[in-house]
């Protein structure tokens, strides 16, 4: 007689923190891809670091379906606060160095622009993926 270990189904709050982390990095990679265009591109590189980079935070993106609350708490820590940082730290020093937003945008480009909105999506997709991945059902889940 075999034994035969069920595990429970995935949270819907926890498949969507999923896809919410994918979409984020689709912008992280998209923004990239903006860069490139411009005058002061990656280099290879940084091109290559980044692409590692990716690769496993979508391996650990994924693996979230497992319900291992320490795959949870490497996200939120590398990706909210960590990545968050990196997000922000740029546009920030910017703005306490004196810059204005306003004379900013009226001298953009569209590659600018681009990487205004999809900076400020992907800050917004990580928020969402935060909360979805603490959500009650997925606090049950991790915590199985």
């Amino acid at each position: 007689m075999s034994t035969t270990i069920l595990t429970p189904p995935v949270p819907r709050p926890v498949r969507a923190a999923v896809v919410v982390w994918l979409a984020a990095v689709g912008a992280g990679v998209a923004e990239t891809l903006v860069h490139l265009t411009g005058p002061a591109a990656p280099g290879a590189g940084a091109l290559v670091v980044r692409a590692a980079i990716y690769a496993v935070v979508v391996a650990l993106v994924l693996s979230l379906r497992t319900g291992r609350d320490a795959v949870r708490w490497t996200l939120a820590v590398l990706l909210g606060v960590v990545g968050t940082l990196s997000l922000v730290l740029e546009p920030a020093t910017w703005l306490a160095a004196g810059g204005s937003p306003v004379e900013y945008l009226a001298g953009a480009g569209v590659a600018d622009l681009a990487i205004v909105v999809l900076r400020l999506g992907h800050l917004a997709l990580v928020a969402v993926a935060l909360v979805l991945m603490f959500r009650p059902a997925a606090n049950a889940f991790f915590r199985r």
